[in-house]
């Protein structure tokens, strides 16, 4: 009887051909669908667990489609973290989407120079923005912040004594801590101070003739508050040209808005990198795809002569940036140029009153309707700005909320539809800071199959 049943398995191309009606999938997928499929009912009859040899065609065709559907794919952020690294932190403008496709569908200048019939740099494509938007002499790009702060420490210290507080040894994501970034830079570490204080004088007793650079690191990703003092980048700065010893300030997130703007949308003061610039610090260093709203690189600027080390450092090879990185970047920058922060999804999501919000979300709860089993409701929530940014900022901002059944199962399911929310008192809240406005119908579509 199993012998039988065995024989009735259907042949891999016959339900193929079957499947293959049912979805758009490529032929790999089908097959490859098939084999998993037939292997499995075999398994099955094998194990008594099955009592025939029937392989569902649909079935088949829904795993085809899965396994065709790329990893890496678009999701909807409605969780109202603006910069979530989950989810890839900045979205960037059309105008960096479209900077990309110009230069990947075919050959680019990025080594050449177009003018002079010879090779060139791909450093020199974003220096003279980088400089005029910060005030920097020089500037380069790499791939991330964590590697321009290895560059930049490699270039400035490799083998000499790096004085930073003992309150700015900060953790980034994936648990880097800066003290094993500095051990890759071959640099000595020398903590100073304690992790709330840090006086000059504490910077001045580590000095040795052994000392290369004072570091300073801006505390990003956390805030310390209370009983606190800390050196700021011009004091310290002072100090490091009346000793003879190179400064550099690691800002992390990298704003390039203004202090007042900040304000205005609500968030705490965060230091600008043209501010820091102006300290005369000799490199500091800052990320593409946080505050800024780019593509993920790390950018360093400052003196010439800093930025000179770092471009002639043989790490430069390893963590130099592509040409899609460099084109996106560009792009982003001159919208900075222009002052069209309106057209970067950062600064958008960031300065959206609260009051338009409540549009927004009224109008998505509008666009959902009535779903089976389910309430659904506009709320006040708070929104955070996420990416190891502003730690401390809360955002006033609005949300849809549904509830009538288990908060998982909902979220679950809307994960399906490539809706990631956020579970809170319950329910799933769906907080629109954070949703495009293109995205609102397949977000409203998502909570609408949920009560089928």
């Amino acid at each position: 009887m199993q012998r039988e049943l065995l024989s009735k398995l259907p042949a891999v191309h016959v339900l193929a051909d079957a499947a293959a009606l049912h979805t758009t999938a490529p032929r790999w997928a089908v097959v490859e669908a098939a084999r998993r499929a037939i292997s499995d009912r075999r398994a099955a009859l094998l194990a008594g667990t099955a009592q025939d040899a029937v392989v569902d065609a649909g079935t088949v065709a829904a795993v085809a489609a899965q396994l065709a559907r790329p990893a890496l794919r678009q999701v909807i952020n409605a969780t109202g973290v603006v910069l979530h690294t989950n989810l890839g932190r900045a979205p960037i403008a059309a105008a960096a989407r479209a900077a990309i496709d110009e230069v990947a569908r075919g050959y680019s200048n990025l080594e050449y120079d177009l003018v002079a019939g010879e090779r060139g740099s791909r450093h020199d494509h974003l220096r003279g923005l980088l400089c005029e938007l910060t005030g920097a002499e020089d500037a380069l790009v790499v791939n991330n912040n964590a590697a321009a702060t290895v560059l930049g420490l490699a270039a400035l210290a490799t083998d000499k004594e790096i004085i930073v507080s003992r309150g700015e040894l900060v953790e980034i994501g994936g648990s880097f801590r800066l003290p094993e970034i500095l051990k890759l830079s071959r640099g000595i570490l020398v903590e100073v101070g304690t992790t709330n204080k840090t006086h000059p004088k504490d910077y001045v007793q580590a000095i040795t003739p052994a000392t290369g650079l004072l570091l300073k690191v801006h505390r990003s990703n956390f805030a310390i508050v209370g009983f606190t003092s800390e050196v700021e980048p011009a004091a310290l700065v002072a100090l490091g040209k009346e000793r003879g010893l190179a400064t550099m300030i690691d800002l992390g997130s990298g704003a390039l808005v203004d202090r007042p703007t900040q304000r205005a949308w609500g968030l705490p003061d965060e230091p600008t990198v043209a501010e820091t610039v102006a300290s005369g610090a000799d490199l500091v260093t800052f990320s593409g795809d946080k505050l800024l709203g780019g593509p993920q690189a790390g950018i360093a600027v400052g003196s010439k002569a800093a930025v000179a080390q770092a471009r002639a450092h043989p790490l430069m090879r390893a963590l130099r940036p592509d040409k899609l990185t460099l084109a996106a970047l560009g792009a982003t920058l001159a919208l900075y140029k222009e002052g069209t922060l309106d057209a970067l999804p950062t600064t958008r999501m960031l300065g959206a009153t609260a009051e338009s919000l409540r549009v927004v979300a009224d109008q998505l709860a509008a666009a959902i309707g009535t779903v089976g089993g389910l309430v659904v409701a506009v709320e006040p929530s708070r929104a955070t700005v996420g990416g190891g940014a502003m730690p401390t900022a809360q955002l006033a901002s609005w949300a849809v909320t549904l509830a009538g059944a288990p908060a998982d199962g909902l979220d679950r399911q809307l994960r399906q539809h490539a809706v990631v929310g956020r579970i809170e008192d319950g329910r799933v809240w769906l907080d629109v800071r954070t949703i495009a406005a293109d995205e609102h119908e397949t977000v409203a579509a998502a909570i609408r199959a949920l009560g089928r």
